[in-house]
């Protein structure tokens, strides 16, 4: 198991909050993540209120990591997202809808430990997903 298989079962589809703690440098890193106000995500802290508010809007939220690539101390993850939109944390409503986004993340590690992150899912599609401005057509209902 890769450094971020265990990270994404750990903090995410565990919700293992303290985990975050454990497997990060203090002056950690982290792109490509927005809060809903839309200030970035950048450092261990903003991270933190991330995960909470993220986990709170997504029950049995699920992240499968289809494929990793490690090259020196970046590895790189190609995930699937499933979840259930059950809270507001985002700033929407609860509707009850499934959603599924994919996405990846690049990791470069240090000792070990979350050294910074690159994340890059499909959060355009989430935000329709769990808005009124959805797409009829879309698979996922």
């Amino acid at each position: 198991m890769t450094f971020l298989e265990h990270w994404v079962e750990e903090v995410w589809n565990k919700g293992r909050a303290e985990a975050i703690d454990l497997l990060v440098l203090p002056n950690v890193i982290h792109h490509g993540l927005l809060h809903p106000d839309g200030t970035p995500v950048e450092n261990h802290t903003a991270f933190r209120a991330f995960h909470k508010q993220f986990r709170a809007s997504f029950s049995d939220l699920y992240i499968k990591v289809e494929q990793t690539i490690t090259e020196g101390n970046l590895t790189v993850a190609r995930c699937v997202v499933t979840a259930t939109h059950t809270g507001d944390g985002l700033g929407y409503p609860a509707t009850g809808r499934p959603v599924r986004i994919t996405g990846i993340i690049i990791a470069r590690i240090e000792d070990g430990l979350l050294a910074e992150a690159w994340n890059q899912f499909d959060f355009a599609s989430l935000i329709q997903q769990v808005s009124d401005r959805r797409d009829p057509a879309s698979p996922v209902r």
